[in-house]
């Protein structure tokens, strides 16, 4: 689609994985004059006065939220108040000083865990706030929900073209590997690449195994963050349903993570048996998302799951300096 000029554009979470992948993307796309990478050594978004006069002498065309803290269902578990009470600060004071800043254009980056934990399959945009979340990221989701209502809420009250994108799990370069609170393909690839240095006969996966899930690519979420900035916003409105503002991001296929761990297991060429410890949560039992409204824009994931999964276990190993 033909760009219809980008102009300055402040990619907030810069380092990040996602915010890395948008970068990479943007370098590659027309009429973008400017990238204005941001990242926490810079400015403290949780800090509202300094986020404030950040962005306000910055003054970019666009800002992309893609600062957020995140991480794996351990993690959310343990540690809800820091994830409810720094995304929620990170994301009043991006959206509030971006208006602030006269900014028109942004776009915010949730997550496919603001839908119900027991919800109609594939996930349709209108779910949201049709059921009970999944208490493992309940706080999580409520400031994910919050960024995305107060776009819609701008949008509504003063007319600013402020679009929010939720994607499903993501995945690929630059993803963080802590041993306990990152994500599930991460946390697989560094227990399966540990059990084949290590000569391991055992590697343990948590849950039963059978809960479903999508996965898509970080890359192909940057191609989507990029193709829906060159949308027209009559295009964006035209699209949009009567309860929701929003675009599911994702790939229309799921696997198990019985599914998930054998893939991995045979990418990272190990030998080990997968043990299933059924003592810890599974969480939402299915996750896959209706994307539908954005694919009839004319965009689409391209990177299968096993070339994606190379891509990472090629990404740990030469940031990691692992061999095998």
């Amino acid at each position: 689609m033909a760009s219809v000029g980008l102009g300055r554009i402040m990619i907030l979470g810069s380092r990040g994985m996602v915010g890395s992948a948008i970068i990479r993307r943007l370098t590659k796309a027309p009429g973008v004059s400017e990238i204005i990478p941001v990242c926490r050594e810079q400015v403290d978004l949780t800090n509202q006065k300094d986020t404030y006069n950040f962005i306000e002498s910055k003054r970019p065309d666009w800002v992309v939220v893609a600062a957020a803290k995140v991480g794996g269902i351990h993690a959310n578990n343990i540690y809800p108040k820091d994830f409810i009470f720094e995304n929620l600060s990170i994301q009043l004071n991006t959206i509030n000083g971006a208006f602030r800043a006269g900014v028109e254009r942004l776009i915010f980056l949730g997550s496919s865990c603001i839908y119900p934990k027991y919800t109609e399959q594939p996930i349709k945009e209108e779910s949201l706030l049709a059921g009970v979340l999944e208490p493992t990221n309940e706080a999580y989701a409520i400031a994910k929900i919050a960024g995305l209502k107060l776009c819609e809420s701008f949008n509504r009250q003063y007319q600013t073209d402020y679009r929010s994108l939720m994607p499903t799990n993501l995945y690929g370069i630059g993803d963080t590997y802590h041993p306990t609170n990152s994500h599930v393909i991460p946390g697989l690839i560094r227990r399966f690449n540990a059990s084949k240095l290590e000569d391991a006969s055992l590697v343990t996966v948590w849950g039963t195994g059978t809960v479903r899930r999508e996965f898509l690519f970080v890359d192909d979420l940057a191609d989507a963050v990029v193709h829906v900035m060159n949308l027209s916003k009559k295009t964006i409105e035209s699209i949009a349903s009567t309860s929701a503002s929003h675009l599911n991001v994702g790939t229309g296929s799921d696997c198990s993570i019985a599914e998930l761990a054998s893939l991995i297991k045979k990418i990272v060429e190990v030998d080990a048996e997968i043990y299933f410890d059924t003592t810890k949560p599974d969480g939402t039992p299915r996750k896959l998302l209706d994307t539908s409204r954005l694919e009839r824009t004319g965009w689409s994931a391209q990177t299968p799951l096993h070339e994606g999964l190379k891509i990472a276990y090629s990404d740990f190993k030469q940031r990691y300096k692992c061999t095998g």
